[in-house]
């Protein structure tokens, strides 16, 4: 078991206890035992160390692992059972990253501005049922349907498929290789209150693969942003999009302070 809790408890984390500190030693152990399991490194059902191998790999008494353990219950961390030990009780999901809209926004000009877009596709059109749904729009409703390439100093970097319900189709959709989408909303009258974005991969196919000069089948980052604004305290969602990313020529970085 010791190699166990080797692997599972560092060798700084066992010796970061200290009886100098203003904190209860037992207090102490419990905040760290806490914090791996809010953050998933104890996982749901695993049956966390007993007293005295806590007492023995942090050195410190069976009476004070005790009570931090006694302190994880009391907060339904983990449940104690006679003869069946201690296994947590926490089932750990990833929160989102909250960020201020108005920098994120900005974020998303910034890039806008600074590459250049080819606009493959402009017109008002059906979405497909999903996204239809989604905007609240009925069968005979269309949404303005956007699909650009983007390219920074000729590596093209991203194939972008958007739904935006509630604009008008523009003069010259040329307009989109340069401005940002989102002043163009504006100029329009539409207004973005809140936006989620959600990350994942996806591998390379169909028209892509000539669009961004990727093989098939190689991965590519996928962003799906929604972008929604808000009306009589109601938020409806008014522009979807679909952002594929080629990795050799893209990284999506966030840097969040808090306030």
């Amino acid at each position: 078991m010791t190699s166990a809790l080797d692997t599972l408890f560092s060798k700084r984390l066992r010796e970061g206890l200290s009886s100098e500190a203003p904190t209860p030693l037992y207090f102490q152990l419990f905040s760290l035992l806490k914090g791996l399991i809010l953050d998933g490194t104890l996982p749901y059902g695993e049956r966390i160390p007993t007293e005295e191998q806590l007492a023995k790999a942090f050195n410190v008494s069976r009476i004070t692992a005790k009570r931090s353990m006694d302190e994880l219950a009391k907060e339904n961390l983990v449940e104690r059972r006679r003869g069946k030990g201690s296994h947590i009780i926490y089932k750990y999901t990833p929160k989102p990253v909250q960020a201020p809209l108005v920098g994120m926004l900005q974020e998303i000009e910034s890039m806008a501005r600074n590459s250049h877009a080819t606009v493959i596709e402009c017109n008002l059109m059906t979405p497909p049922r999903s996204i239809r749904d989604e905007l609240e729009l009925s069968s005979d409703e269309s949404a303005l349907h956007l699909i650009r390439v983007r390219e920074r100093s000729g590596l093209k970097f991203g194939y972008y498929v958007s739904w935006t319900a509630g604009v008008e189709m523009p003069d010259e959709p040329s307009l989109f290789e340069n401005e940002p989408r989102l002043s163009y909303f504006r100029e329009k009258g539409l207004e973005i209150t809140h936006v989620t974005q959600t990350l994942s991969a996806v591998a390379a196919s169909g028209d892509v693969v000539e669009a961004l000069g990727v093989p098939e089948g190689s991965p590519l980052l996928t962003l799906t942003r929604r972008s929604f604004n808000k009306i009589d305290d109601a938020e409806h969602l008014r522009d979807h999009l679909t952002a594929l990313y080629n990795p050799e020529h893209f990284q999506y970085k966030m840097d969040l302070k808090i306030d």
